[in-house]
């Protein structure tokens, strides 16, 4: 029995190769294979691509964190610096004033000092002109006396002359 159940699929197996059917049905399942391979194949590249598209992902979350935080921070700074406009403008009419108040002590200063040189330069003069009239007296005193000792000796003369 079991060789008439052979011999009876031989029989068949042939009358499906002689038709054709068998050849479509090999043809259909190879087909089937190339599609599964080609649909794995995709699955592999997608897997593949997956990661990059993540870390695509991950870097365009952080570029706009990293704006945000941007944003945030020259909010940040404007606000500080409108908080302290106020206190930057005290400050710098303080100084404003402090500038003043050194240059106006400067200038008295300047004007103590040119005064102080000015005395200084009358004091120096008047001593030159005593000193150049105590000079002026002694040399003065010296001429008349050369004066005198020149007229001296013509007055010897003149009692020479006379006696």
């Amino acid at each position: 029995m079991d060789k008439l159940l052979e011999f009876g699929r031989k029989a068949m197996f042939y009358v499906r190769v002689l038709s054709g059917y068998e050849e479509r049905r090999i043809r259909s399942y190879r087909l089937q294979l190339q599609q599964r391979l080609q649909q794995a194949q995709e699955r592999k590249a997608a897997l593949k691509k997956v990661p990059e598209q993540i870390i695509l992902s991950e870097v365009r979350r952080m570029v706009e964190d990293m704006q945000s935080l941007n944003k945030k921070l020259e909010e940040t700074e404007a606000a500080i610096e409108e908080y302290f406009k106020p206190i930057d403008k005290e400050a710098e009419f303080i100084m404003k004033m402090q500038l003043e108040g050194e240059e106006k002590t400067m200038r008295e200063m300047v004007k103590a000092m040119q005064t102080q040189a000015l005395l200084e330069k009358a004091e120096a003069e008047k001593t030159a002109n005593v000193q150049n009239s105590k000079a002026e007296k002694a040399a003065n005193v010296q001429n008349s006396k050369a004066d005198q000792q020149i007229q001296e000796p013509t007055a010897a003369e003149k009692h020479a002359q006379v006696g």
